[in-house]
C-alpha cells in the first residue's frame, strides 16, 4: 500500500462539499456514509487508530471534486473492554456526482485494484439505478448478510423543523452541552453507550477537529447521580440549512425512560435556533432493527432514503464491464 495516498483531514472537507452539493440537489442520491456528518464522525473519531489503512482517490472537473473512493482495508481494531476484533474485508466509502456518473466504473476499478484478493463489501444508494447496473457488471452482488429481518442496511430518515415539541425530561435529569460537561464526560457518555467500542478520547480529539464539529451542538443528558446517561451530535451543515444527527446513544441504565426523545426535541429546537430548517438521521431499517427507527419515527421522522448492500467475494467473476 505504499504506493496509494492516504486520506487526509483536507481530502475530507472536499468531501464534505460534494457532499453539501448534492445535499442541495439529489438527497437521495448521497451515499452510506458519504454525508457531511457521517465523513465528519468517521474521520475524526478513527483517523489516528485506523487512518493507515484508509487509501483514497479524488477526481476532479476544473477545481471542483466530482467524485472519491475511500477505502477502508483489513486491520485490527481494540475495543474498549480490551478485546480485539480482526477485520478481514474491505468496505468502500464512495461518492460520485450524478453529472459524471460515467466516472463510477473508474471507482470500482480503483477499488478492485486496491483491495485485490480481498471480500470487498459497498453501500451505494438504493435509488442510484446507473451505479447499481455498474456495480453488477463488475461481479457484486446483494449482501446475502444484509437480507431478512436481522439485515443490516441502512435507512436515512428526515423531517422539517417548522413545528418542534416541547421535550419533557424525567425529574432530576438535565440537557447539558460538551462545552458544558468537557471531554472526558462526552467520551464517557459515548462509551457507555455504545460498550464495547473503539472510540478512544484521541478520537474524540480528532471530531473536535473536524468540519462541522460545534461542542454548543454535542447534546448530552445528565441524570440525577452526574452520569452523562444519553448523548448526541449534530452536525450543521449551514449551505443547505440542515443538521445531521450522528451519533445518538443512551447508556442502557437508562433506557425506556424517554430521554433519548427528549433529547433529540431539545436538539432540534436547538438546531433551529442556529438556523436550520431540516434534520436528517440514520439507523438500520431492517424489521428487526425496530428500535431506534421506531424512536426517530416517533419524533416526526420519516425515510428519505436507503442504501443497497453489495458484496463481491474473493472468487466471483464480472459479467462484463463494456
Amino acid at each position: 500500500m505504499t504506493d496509494l495516498e492516504l486520506l487526509t483531514a483536507a481530502d475530507v472537507r472536499l468531501m464534505q462539499g460534494l457532499a453539501q452539493r448534492l445535499t442541495a440537489t439529489r438527497p437521495e442520491l448521497v451515499n452510506s456514509d458519504a454525508s457531511f456528518g457521517e465523513l465528519a464522525w468517521n474521520w475524526g473519531r478513527g483517523h489516528a487508530g485506523a487512518g493507515a489503512h484508509w487509501p483514497r482517490r479524488l477526481w476532479f472537473s476544473g477545481d471542483d471534486l466530482v467524485a472519491w473512493s475511500w477505502a477502508q482495508l483489513p486491520r485490527t481494531v481494540r475495543l474498549s473492554d480490551g478485546s480485539v476484533r480482526d477485520l478481514t474485508d474491505a468496505y468502500l466509502a464512495y461518492q460520485v456526482h450524478p453529472d459524471h456518473a460515467g466516472l463510477i466504473d473508474e471507482v470500482i476499478d480503483w477499488y478492485d485494484g486496491t483491495a485485490a484478493g480481498i471480500e470487498r463489501t459497498v453501500r451505494p444508494s438504493a435509488a442510484d439505478e446507473f451505479a447499481l447496473r455498474r456495480w453488477a457488471a463488475h461481479g457484486y452482488e446483494t449482501d446475502p448478510a444484509s437480507l431478512g429481518d436481522a439485515g443490516h442496511w441502512t435507512q436515512l430518515n428526515e423531517r422539517d423543523l417548522a413545528d418542534v415539541e416541547q421535550p419533557v425530561l424525567p425529574e432530576g435529569f438535565r440537557f447539558r452541552t460538551a462545552d458544558e460537561a468537557g471531554p472526558e464526560a462526552a467520551v464517557q457518555a459515548h462509551l457507555d453507550a455504545w460498550a464495547p467500542t473503539a472510540y478512544t478520547a484521541e478520537g474524540y480529539q480528532g471530531v473536535r477537529r473536524t468540519a462541522g464539529y460545534r461542542g454548543d451542538l454535542h447534546v448530552l443528558v445528565e441524570a440525577p447521580d452526574g452520569t452523562m446517561a444519553s448523548s448526541t451530535i449534530m452536525w450543521l451543515d449551514e449551505a443547505n440549512g440542515t443538521v445531521e444527527f450522528e451519533p445518538v446513544g443512551t447508556h442502557p441504565d437508562y433506557r425506556r425512560l424517554g430521554l433519548a426523545r427528549a433529547m433529540l426535541l431539545h436538539c432540534m429546537r436547538l438546531a433551529r435556533a442556529a438556523g436550520a430548517t431540516h434534520t436528517t438521521v440514520a439507523c438500520l431499517g431492517a424489521p428487526g432493527h425496530p428500535e431506534a427507527r421506531g424512536l426517530y419515527h416517533g419524533v416526526g421522522f420519516r425515510e428519505l432514503a436507503r442504501d443497497a448492500p453489495l458484496i463481491r467475494t474473493r472468487d466471483a467473476v464480472p459479467t462484463g464491464v463494456a
